[in-house]
């Protein structure tokens, strides 16, 4: 379904641009969920901005790569063309619905913007209040009318959802969707999501920084340090013996209730500023494991049976 090949995107001028992501690969086929994991600043969310093509100058710009969606390279496509991929067969659900919806317009005048013409009058208003009913919204089709203040946190996140399945697109696009809820709420959104793509085989990119979320919605995992790709596979085999020193700290802070209460792990240091260039590995100032060889050389993805690492000393530990 997506297809990322040598993606390298910069912020700022062109001539000196701040290389924010590096040579990323990453697949996400058809009907499967993919999570791309890391702390903030990592490039994240800079990858879900370029596959819908809103990193632009003088911002930024995309400096190298291919994003294929269907066979189709994005970043070949006119401004009109890409608009309507954006349209038909990209949804996006954001990290904060407060931000997403607009105050000044109601729920169904919001979701509307995004059907199809060819639905007119009373049918429109009936098929976005199927849809939101479908999300868990209960007597939609009163609430049309009423305002986003009106809805909890919750019920605005189905609503940018339904935002999002309108159109029935090919790929969703979640940036953090459960980030800005409460603890009790984030499960159900959470749940919302794996069930609404399997019943409808859409692809899922996941952006996330908790693996505990990317293990509940995901079968592969792209774990991202620096704007570059340190590790990739199935997300069972990745969180279960993580081989990379960054990921292994990713998997030891997650918490888990069911054992002894024990300090969680911490990352000693602070990940490099967007486009600080230094030979060597990215993560090597920060990594227990560092010899002189990482600090010279910046190593290549290899192959451990499923999964790949980009790490000279790589092995394989229980993070289960």
């Amino acid at each position: 379904m997506l297809e990322i090949r040598d993606l390298q995107v910069s912020y700022g001028r062109a001539d000196r641009g701040l290389i924010a992501v590096r040579c990323v690969d990453l697949d996400v086929p058809t009907g499967q969920a993919v999570a791309l994991v890391g702390e903030s600043g990592s490039g994240k969310s800079t990858v879900a901005l370029s596959v819908m093509r809103l990193i632009t100058p003088p911002t930024g710009q995309i400096e190298r790569g291919t994003i294929q969606l269907e066979g189709v390279d994005l970043l070949q496509l006119k401004s009109v063309d890409m608009r309507r991929v954006l349209h038909e067969k990209i949804g996006f659900i954001p990290q904060d619905p407060n931000s997403a919806l607009d105050p000044l317009f109601t729920i169904g005048r919001q979701v509307d913007e995004t059907l199809s013409a060819t639905i007119r009058g009373s049918a429109r208003r009936q098929t976005i209040a199927s849809l939101l009913e479908s999300l868990g919204v209960a007597n939609a089709a009163e609430r049309l009318d009423s305002y986003p203040h009106e809805f909890s946190g919750g019920m605005k996140q189905r609503v940018a959802i339904a935002t999002a399945l309108a159109r029935n697109p090919k790929l969703i696009i979640a940036d953090e969707p459960s980030t800005a809820l409460d603890v009790t709420t984030q499960l159900g959104i959470l749940c919302l999501i794996d069930e609404l793509r399997r019943e409808r085989n859409l692809s899922l990119l996941l952006i996330t920084h908790d693996l505990s979320v990317a293990r509940l919605l995901c079968q592969q995992v792209v774990v991202l340090y620096a704007g570059q790709v340190v590790e990739r596979g199935p997300i069972q085999e990745v969180m279960g013996s993580p081989r990379h020193p960054y990921t292994r700290a990713l998997v030891g802070a997650i918490p888990h209730l069911a054992t002894p209460r024990t300090r969680l792990l911490s990352i000693p240091g602070q990940p490099p500023a967007p486009g600080e260039v230094r030979a060597g590995c990215p993560f090597a100032p920060r990594c227990p494991l560092a010899d002189s060889r990482c600090i010279r050389e910046n190593p290549q993805l290899v192959r451990y049976d499923r999964v790949e690492v980009a790490c000279w000393n790589a092995r394989v530990e229980d993070g289960s």
